[in-house]
This record gives structure tokens, C-alpha cells and sequence, in this order.
């Protein structure tokens, strides 16, 4: 039913294979869309991009950094000059930071900051003019459940509040586009079983997994089902919604 053959989506920081993005590529992938993959890791872009064509889909990789305006028109026009249209963009590219506000510095606080927000910012800027244009697009943003319920898996509270910055911008983003055919959407995954978290000490893990009502981290691909459906057509008539998707680690 979810059927993106003819469709070029975008998804950041995809090149990564510690994180959601490439599972988010390879979903949209197989559901027949030709993905562009984005991340700053070339050699990420490149094996993610072969992953993909070895199984059948289409992929496109370029170099993209999320914080450069000039790397984002870049990567905007090289999209539209080959393929003459954007249909999704998926800002997945974020960074996160364990630290406590009494040692946080103001660079820390820039640095998360131009990733998770600035940089999903210039991304969304450039990607939604082609949509307006086109009278169609799917805008799905990353936020977390840090952001809904101030930190509780990892990360400092600038992470949190990087997070709940992108909840806000989207829903007004939503009252400002939506009536172009422009949907803007986000999902706020909890603990997810990445090597980021595998890589955490066991005692924090513990932690957090006791706050789960379901027992577990979720999966990559849990969250990419959920991202692809609110990308798909059939996902119409949702804008401005956040997606929890925690295993019910916070409900709202």
C-alpha cells in the first residue's frame, strides 16, 4: 500500500551505521523509492548506497553537512538538477551529549544545537520550496522523548531542549505550509536498540530499561515503519502530529 515508486526522498545523516537513518533508507528503498543518502561519512554514504542496490533499490549518495547553508543549496539543486523533484525529506541527523548543566559549556550547548536544530532547519528551508512548487511533500523530523519529557535515556538537558525545540518548530511549520499539500510531522523515539546504546555502560542501560512498560528497547526498523507511513500518501491528512514511539516509556 505504501507505494513510493517515482519518489526521491531525502533522508540526513543516513550514512551513519550506528544510528536509525540507514534503516530508514533501506525501508524506503524497498518500498520502491530512489533515497538520497546524506550524512557527512562518505564511506557510510557509500556502503549504505551499495547495501541498498545490492538488494534492489535505488540510491543516490551525497556529501552533506546539516550545519553548512551552502553544503544544503548544494545538495538541494544537485538533487533537482538529476531528479526534478523532492518528495520527502527526513531530518535524522542529530548528536547527543552526556553531560551534567553544572560542566556544560556554551560551545556544548552550539554544538548540539546546530545539528538537531539549526541544522534541520536549513535543511527544511531548502527542501520545502521545490514541495510548495510541487504542491506536494512529507516533512518527517527526529525529535526524541527527551525532548517530551526532559532527558530520562541519554544525552544533557541541551539535548532535551534541542529536541523539544524541533517539536515546536514543526507544528508551527505545519500551520504555515500544510495548506500547499506539505505535511510536516515528527516521532519522538525513547530507548532504541542502536550501537550507541549498546555501547552505554550496562548499569545505565538497566536503568532506563525498567522504566519501559514493554521491557525492551525498540527496534530501528519500529521507528522507520512509523516514519515511512507518515511520508506515504496515505498519511494525508496528518500535520503537525509527534509520534511517540517508546514502548510507553512516557505517554501523553
Amino acid at each position: 500500500m505504501l507505494d513510493f515508486k517515482e519518489q526521491v526522498i531525502i533522508v540526513t545523516g543516513s550514512g551513519s551505521p550506528k544510528g536509525i537513518g540507514k534503516t530508514i533508507a533501506k525501508t524506503f528503498a524497498k518500498q520502491g523509492g530512489t533515497v538520497v543518502i546524506a550524512d557527512m561519512n562518505t564511506e557510510g554514504i557509500a556502503n549504505t548506497v551499495k547495501e541498498i542496490e545490492q538488494e534492489g533499490g535505488k540510491a543516490f549518495g551525497i556529501e552533506l553537512n546539516v550545519t553548512d547553508k551552502e553544503s544544503v543549496d548544494n545538495m538541494v539543486k544537485t538533487i533537482m538538477d538529476k531528479f526534478g523533484r523532492i518528495d520527502v525529506l527526513v531530518n535524522n541527523a542529530g548528536i547527543s551529549q552526556k553531560v551534567t548543566v553544572e560542566d556544560m559549556t556554551l560551545e556544548d550547548i552550539k554544538r548540539i544545537f546546530n545539528v538537531n536544530m539549526f541544522g534541520l532547519f536549513l535543511c527544511t528551508q531548502a527542501c520545502m520550496k521545490p514541495m510548495r512548487q510541487a504542491k506536494y511533500g512529507r516533512i518527517v523530523n527526529l525529535s526524541s522523548v527527551s525532548g517530551k519529557r526532559g532527558g530520562g535515556v541519554f544525552g544533557g538537558a541541551h539535548y532535551s531542549a534541542s529536541k523539544a525545540a524541533v517539536l515546536a518548530f514543526s507544528k508551527n511549520l505545519s500551520r504555515e505550509i500544510s495548506a500547499d499539500g506539505v505535511t510536516i510531522n515528527s516521532v519522538c523515539p525513547g530507548l532504541i536498540n542502536t550501537e550507541i546504546w549498546k555501547s552505554l555502560p550496562k548499569e545505565d542501560t538497566q536503568k532506563v530499561i525498567d522504566g519501559i512498560p514493554m521491557g525492551r528497547p525498540g527496534e530501528t526498523q519500529e521507528v522507520a515503519n512509523a516514519i515511512v507511513f507518515l511520508a506515504s500518501k496515505e498519511a494525508s491528512y496528518i500535520t503537525g502530529e509527534e509520534i511517540d514511539i517508546n514502548g510507553g516509556s512516557h505517554m501523553d
